[in-house]
C-alpha cells in the first residue's frame, strides 16, 4: 500500500477535526439551538439505591413529564438543568418527555435530534421521548385567545396515562417555562388521598367564572350544577405543575372526560383559554390543594401583554413563567423583566455569537447564580 502525501494527511486531520467539533455537546442538530453541557450531579446520602435491572419501574424514581419542542427547548433546558441542581437525589430523577412524533409534517424537529440535544447537554440524565401524534387531538382543538394555545403539544399531558409505562405510579408534570428552586422530591411525596387523582396548588381568590363564557353559566344544563357534589367549592388551578395518579387516572378514563368537554366546545363556545378550561371543568373542586410555593405562576404576564410581574408574597419552591411573555425572549430582545435574570441563570443556551465551549460550569451564566432571597426559600 502506497503511503499517502503529506498534503492529504493534513487533509485527512482537518477533516476529522471537523467532525470531532461537530459532534461534540456544543453542536446542535439541524434547526435546533446550540446549549452547553451541563454539570454532573450526583445523589447524596439517604438517597435509594437503585434496583439492579428495573429500569424506568424501579420504585425509587421521582418521575417528572414535560413536554419538548423547538420554541420551548430553551426553556425545557434551563428546567431540567434547575430541578437536577436543586435535587437531593437528581440521579433518582426520570424525566418523560412528549414531543411531537416525526409525521407532523416536518413542522417539528425529528425525535432523534431531539434526543441528541438533551443527551449532549445531560450525558447522564436518565429519560425517554415518547412520539405524540397531532391527530390525536386536532379534531378536538378550539380557536383560543393566543395562538399558541392551540398547538396540539399542549394537549399531550391529556395522554400521559397512555404514553407512559403502566409501570410507572405518577407523575409529576411541569411546563416547560418553570424554574425549580427547591428539591422536587418534595413535592414528589405529596400525599393524594383514595378520592384524588391530580394535586396542585390552588387559587380560590381567582375569580372562577371568567374561565368560561356566558354562554356556559347561562346554560340551565351547565353552569354551577357541573360542579354540584364535589369534594369542595371549585376553584382555579394552572395545569402546569400537577402531580398525577397515572393509574386511577386511567382507572376513571379521564382522558375520555376531558375530551367529551373539548367535543362540546366544538358545538356551543363554552370557554376560551385552550387546554386549561376542560381540565377546571374535570377536577375543579377534586384535586388535592399543594402549597403555593409550587407554582410561582403569572411571571409571563397575560396572555396579551406579557408584561412583567412579581412574585408573589411567601416562598418560593418553584417560578412559572405562564403568559405571553417567556425570559428567553425578552432577555434576546433586550427587554427582560427584573426576575427574568434568575431564569438566565440557568439558561444553557449559546447563542450564535457566543464563542463558549459546551463545558458547562465554565461558562458565566452557570457560575454565577442569581440567588432568591433565602426567606422566600425557607421552608
Amino acid at each position: 500500500m502506497r503511503a499517502a502525501s503529506p498534503a492529504a494527511m493534513w487533509a485527512g486531520l482537518v477533516l476529522a477535526a471537523m467532525l470531532l467539533v461537530a459532534s461534540g455537546p456544543a453542536a446542535a442538530a439541524a434547526g435546533l439551538p446550540r446549549f452547553a453541557e451541563a454539570p454532573e450531579y450526583r445523589n447524596g446520602e439517604g438517597c435509594p439505591a437503585p434496583v439492579a435491572g428495573a429500569g424506568v419501574c424501579d420504585p425509587g424514581l421521582v418521575h417528572i413529564a414535560m413536554t419538548l419542542d423547538a420554541h420551548y427547548l430553551r426553556g425545557s433546558m434551563a428546567a431540567i438543568y434547575s430541578l437536577l441542581k436543586h435535587a437531593s437525589c437528581p440521579e433518582s430523577l426520570f424525566f418523560h418527555f412528549l414531543a411531537a412524533a416525526d409525521d407532523a409534517g416536518g413542522a417539528a424537529p425529528p425525535v432523534a435530534d431531539l434526543r441528541a440535544a438533551v443527551a449532549a447537554s445531560f450525558p447522564s440524565l436518565r429519560f425517554e421521548i415518547y412520539p405524540f401524534r397531532a391527530g390525536a387531538v386536532a379534531g378536538l382543538i378550539s380557536a383560543s385567545v393566543r395562538a399558541a394555545l392551540e398547538a396540539p403539544l399542549n394537549y399531550a399531558r391529556n395522554h400521559l396515562a397512555d404514553l407512559l409505562p403502566r409501570c410507572v405510579p405518577r407523575a409529576i408534570y411541569l411546563d416547560s417555562d418553570v424554574l425549580a428552586v427547591d428539591d422536587v422530591r418534595r413535592l414528589w411525596e405529596t400525599r393524594l388521598p383514595a378520592a384524588a387523582v391530580v394535586a396542585a396548588p390552588e387559587y380560590c381568590h381567582a375569580n372562577f367564572s371568567r374561565y368560561f363564557t356566558e354562554a356556559f353559566w347561562s346554560d340551565p344544563v351547565l353552569g354551577a350544577r357541573v360542579f354540584a357534589g364535589r369534594r369542595r367549592a371549585p376553584c382555579y388551578f394552572n395545569t402546569g405543575v400537577m402531580v398525577i395518579d397515572l393509574r386511577r387516572w386511567r382507572v376513571g378514563n379521564y382522558r375520555q372526560r376531558i375530551e367529551r368537554w373539548m367535543e362540546m366546545q366544538k358545538e356551543k363556545r363554552i370557554y376560551e383559554l385552550g387546554s386549561l378550561p376542560p381540565f377546571l371543568l374535570v377536577f375543579a373542586g377534586e384535586i388535592e390543594a399543594v402549597d403555593h410555593r409550587w407554582n410561582q405562576h403569572g411571571l409571563g404576564g397575560d396572555n396579551v401583554f406579557g408584561s412583567c410581574r412579581p412574585l408573589h408574597n411567601g416562598p418560593v419552591s418553584l417560578m412559572h413563567w405562564s403568559g405571553k411573555g417567556k425570559p428567553w425572549d425578552r432577555l434576546d430582545a433586550g427587554k427582560p423583566c427584573p426576575l427574568d435574570h434568575t431564569w438566565k441563570s440557568y439558561d444553557l443556551y449559546i447563542g450564535e455569537n457566543d464563542s463558549s465551549s459546551a463545558s458547562g460550569p465554565t461558562r458565566s451564566a452557570l457560575s454565577s447564580s442569581t440567588a432568591l432571597p433565602s426567606s422566600v426559600l425557607s421552608w
